[in-house]
Parts: C-alpha cells; structure tokens; sequence
C-alpha cells in the first residue's frame, strides 16, 4: 500500500513530520486539530512537502528521519531537497573538522 511523508509548516513557524496512508484525510484531521498534539495547538497548518512512496514503511522511515533533523536542515531540504542537505550529518561535519585541524 502506499504512503506519503510530509512536513507541514505551523503557525508558530515550526515544522511537523509525519506519515500517512491517506495524505488528503491526515491533513484535514491536523486542520481540525485531530492530527496530534504538536499540531493542536499550532494551527493553521500548512502543507510545504509530501511525497509518496510505494509502500508505507519507506514513508514512515523518512518521516523518522526528518523528526531527527534540525529546523535549518528541515528547511535546506523543504527548498533543495536531498542534493541540499548532503554533508549535514553530524559525522560528516565531524570528519571534516578533524581534516582541517
């Protein structure tokens, strides 16, 4: 089955990650402030990116994955997508570091 990753930005300027089977519904339950307790209180929300996938768990390893990011790296890749965010990591930061030292 498939599934959408998407990263809603909210009222207060912060971004919420999540996944879903049925994008159009999961959206309208946030807007209504069904979607999760981040998001209550944070509304309206806005969607800013989706994308889908064949199958749901490769959406909801994404969505993981992007709850760990920081807002900078969330941004870099809401504008650039992954071609934005390559060398982000902490252990790539890191390694460069220790090269320039």
């Amino acid at each position: 089955m498939t599934g959408y990753t998407y990263i809603l930005r909210c009222s207060d300027g912060t971004f919420y990650a999540g996944s879903t089977k049925y994008l159009e519904d999961r959206l309208e339950a946030h807007q209504q402030g069904l979607g999760s307790n981040y998001t209550t209180n944070r509304r309206p929300v806005e969607l800013i990116w989706s994308a889908e996938f064949e199958r749901i768990d490769e959406a909801f390893a994404l969505e993981k994955q992007i709850q760990g990011w920081s807002h900078a790296k969330r941004l870099a890749f809401i504008e650039g997508g992954f071609d934005a965010i390559k060398g982000w990591s902490a252990r790539e930061r890191a390694l460069r570091s220790s090269t320039s030292a």
